[in-house]
């Protein structure tokens, strides 16, 4: 490709502080056997560049077409010299990071930036259908709004308080494979008529399953081999814990701590697909 892939902060404002080096890098990464036309139904390789434009004609279908053309950054005029940092911003943090600091680091508006850091998210959703296997752990946590203001301190304490703060809070459903993938989305509960379909899809028959013992995974041992491990008692009997997924649970709270000031439904679900994205 010419330019290695940046490694570090300071190798990537090298890399793509020139708009028209990082255009050329994208293109080597896109097309790195050889340019083609992206549009559908196309494909040809048979094209021409445009003169004076970083742009490209097809003698096939005679359409005109740009390294956007067919992904995220279509019809966005932001340059390469700013997608590319974003990107590395967002891949490389472990914990994430804000519009706000995205806004900062690259000089464009906090609007642009979250425009910016969802483009990429989308991105990052899953690439792949395949079922889980072999020992999958299963669990959920809530993330999201805090119910103190303007709830008064009667409502706050007691069963109706704890209510409350989990109705605020959005429910988040993972699996983690262990030694392998994650999955993680968000649903409306945590009932078992909830979790069971969200589960089955995700998971191949057979496979060991270790939940804790919410009673809603109960009929998973119909198709699953279930261990349930009881946290009133303990954490860990022998390979029957739910550690793992835990773990990913609390490098995504971290991570919306110090990233998301709010979190809604809209939005969610591609934070968590880019938590997952970096977390592999």
């Amino acid at each position: 490709m010419g330019l290695p892939v940046p490694s570090t902060l300071l190798e990537a404002v090298r890399a793509f502080a020139d708009p028209q080096v990082a255009h050329d890098f994208f293109v080597a990464i896109r097309w790195p056997n050889g340019m083609a036309c992206p549009r559908p139904g196309c494909g040809s390789a048979d094209v021409a560049p445009i003169k004076g434009r970083n742009a490209w004609r097809c003698r096939e279908c005679d359409r005109q077409f740009t390294a956007k053309v067919g992904t995220i950054f279509e019809d966005s005029p932001i340059g390469f010299d700013k997608w590319l940092p974003a990107m590395w911003l967002l891949s490389a943090d472990r914990n994430g990071v804000s519009s706000c600091e995205v806004a900062r680091s690259l000089g464009v508006t906090q609007k642009t930036a979250w425009f910016m850091l969802h483009r990429l998210r989308l991105a990052m959703q899953t690439e792949t259908f395949e079922r889980l296997t072999g020992e999958v752990e299963a669990d959920e946590t809530y993330v999201g709004g805090k119910t103190r203001r303007g709830v008064p301190k009667a409502v706050r304490i007691g069963k109706a308080g704890k209510k409350a703060k989990q109705d605020a809070k959005t429910v988040v459903m993972g699996r983690r494979e262990r030694g392998g993938r994650v999955r993680a989305m968000a649903v409306k509960d945590n009932r078992r008529t909830t979790l069971l379909p969200m589960l089955f899809p995700h998971l191949e028959r057979g496979a060991v399953l270790y939940t804790d013992a919410l009673k809603s995974y109960a009929d998973a041992r119909e198709a699953y081999v279930h261990q349930v491990i009881d946290h009133s008692v303990a954490y860990v009997e022998g390979r029957v814990h739910t550690n793992n997924i835990e773990n990913f649970w609390s490098v995504l709270k971290r991570t919306l701590g110090g990233t998301s000031s709010r979190l809604g439904r809209s939005t969610s679900t591609r934070t968590f697909d880019e938590q997952v994205f970096r977390f592999k």
